[in-house]
């Protein structure tokens, strides 16, 4: 009896193990009535302002919102006000500390040989100029790599500029120009022993003399020097009197720095999951922004989009299954702060962090859609992808899903992770400039958003199975 006894709870633990293993590997399911409910939040979301209501609150009441800088507390103040008032059930924040840096003042000018001033701009990190400015003559390069290979001894003592231009494109892919150049150039341009630096900005409007500011690479202190981005008439111009072949002599004078640190926060706003409340979908924006604007497109539309979306489902007459949180997320420009210190307090609980993204490329129409998650639960991204089509959205199953700017870092610990891709045309048109103002959102297409992210946000809260979220479960994905 005693065998028998063995076998037979042998036999029980294997049925039960295959159970589970079968259960495991079913596939992710979005029910019939979920689906229903979210094509009514995606239809209500199209004509709801509240999205559109918070970003112009933010931007009007706070403005712009320089990480570390004088309105930082206050926008954090702001959003947890906010969320409290639209009815979150929990409002909270988890700190963030990173260097502070601090601008002052800027100005630029050629010297020689045909003395005009330059519209230009500190980048994030650079160090101030000597008392009095630097003056220094210039050397050229069409491309970053030009940099890369030039002899240290064309460079030395002098200001390096890179002068690549972007194009417009739906998909913004030239930023991949841009970006680089903004933050590995100055690094190199240092170690060749570069006075100073100089970019056309990375944006695409070549008529607007809004310089584009952003971060830089530099990471040590000691091993930095003042770098700046001209606007694109001035790269023009500058450019022109290069090309008469003498000598070109400018100066830069900038008072702008690290002054020390500064611990601000992630804010956070949850709406609770009535079966699973440890089960997340993340969503978010960040809230800190450049300072020449008032960080509308950059990122207060993503924030607002976030929020809006998570009201709605709010105001559903019940919870959905699993929480949602909006995550306010801090500092990103100047280095993913937010996102890094998220992901490094919540990577032990990534398998209950079931999908996520973030958006942050603006506030035009979201066009299409991709995704990271198990094979297993790409049925119920289609289900997502179909209640999403109506308005425009396509889905590419070939692209992976990188989560957005600061959820990238979650991704990385191995949150599965939608992309969901704005229309941004024009968006570098305004990037990192005083011209990142409230004028240039449509409340149509901001609706739009808000309509993609409530849907999808509540179909992944509903869904039968997971995404497929566990510590490292996309390697060699390091999202966006």
């Amino acid at each position: 009896m005693r065998r028998l006894r063995l076998s037979l709870l042998a036999a029980s633990v294997v049925l039960a193990s295959s159970a589970s293993a079968f259960a495991a590997d079913a596939p992710t399911v979005i029910p019939a009535a979920a689906v229903h409910t979210a094509e009514q939040l995606r239809d209500k979301a199209m004509h709801d302002d509240t999205a559109y209501r918070i970003v112009e609150g933010l931007t009007t009441e706070i403005g712009p919102r320089l990480a570390g800088g004088p309105n930082d507390q206050r926008a954090r103040d702001w959003v947890v006000a906010k969320m409290k008032a639209l009815g979150f059930d929990k409002v909270y924040t988890e700190p963030v500390s990173y260097p502070l840096w601090e601008r002052r003042s800027e100005s630029g000018e050629i010297v020689a040989p045909f003395p005009q001033k330059l519209v230009l701009t500190a980048l994030g990190y650079s160090p101030a100029t000597p008392k009095g400015g630097l003056t220094a003559q210039v050397v050229a390069f069409p491309t970053l790599d030009a940099l890369k290979a030039a002899d240290p001894a064309s460079i030395k003592g002098r200001i390096v500029y890179v002068g690549a231009r972007m194009q417009r494109h739906k998909d913004g892919r030239d930023y991949g120009i841009g970006s680089p150049i903004r933050t590995q150039g100055p690094v190199i341009a240092q170690a060749k022993g570069a006075a100073g630096f100089l970019l056309r900005s990375a944006g695409t409007d070549p008529h607007s003399r809004a310089p584009h500011t952003g971060v830089t690479g530099f990471t040590d202190p000691a091993k930095t020097i003042p770098a700046a981005a001209l606007a694109e008439p001035d790269a023009d111009q500058l450019e022109r009197v290069l090309a008469h072949g003498q000598p070109v002599q400018v100066k830069m004078e900038l008072d702008c720095g690290i002054t020390g640190q500064y611990t601000g926060a992630n804010v956070i706003g949850e709406i609770t999951g009535r079966k699973y409340p440890k089960q997340v979908v993340d969503i978010g924006g960040h809230l800190d922004s450049w300072d020449p604007g008032t960080g509308a497109i950059d990122d207060g539309a993503g924030v607002a989009i976030a929020m809006g979306a998570a009201k709605l489902i709010h105001d559903l007459p019940q919870r959905p299954d699993r929480t949602v949180r909006v995550i306010a997320f801090a500092n990103e420009e100047m280095g993913l702060f937010g996102g890094r210190a998220y992901a490094d307090k919540h990577a032990a609980d990534v398998a209950n962090h079931v999908l996520g993204t973030e958006s942050d490329f603006g506030a035009g129409r979201i066009w299409r859609m991709s995704a990271s998650v198990k094979p297993g639960a790409r049925g119920a991204i289609e289900q997502i992808a179909k209640v999403l089509a109506p308005i425009g959205v396509a889905y590419d199953a070939d692209k992976p899903g990188g989560g957005g700017s600061d959820l990238s870092q979650m991704h990385a610990k191995g949150m599965a992770a939608l992309s969901l891709t704005q229309d941004g045309t024009y968006y570098f048109d305004w990037h990192h400039t005083s011209e990142d103002t409230l004028d240039k959102i449509d409340p149509a297409d901001l609706a739009q958003n808000v309509a993609v992210y409530a849907a999808y946000a509540y179909m992944a809260a509903q869904a039968k199975g997971d995404f497929g979220s566990a510590p490292g479960a996309f390697p060699g994905e390091q999202g966006e």
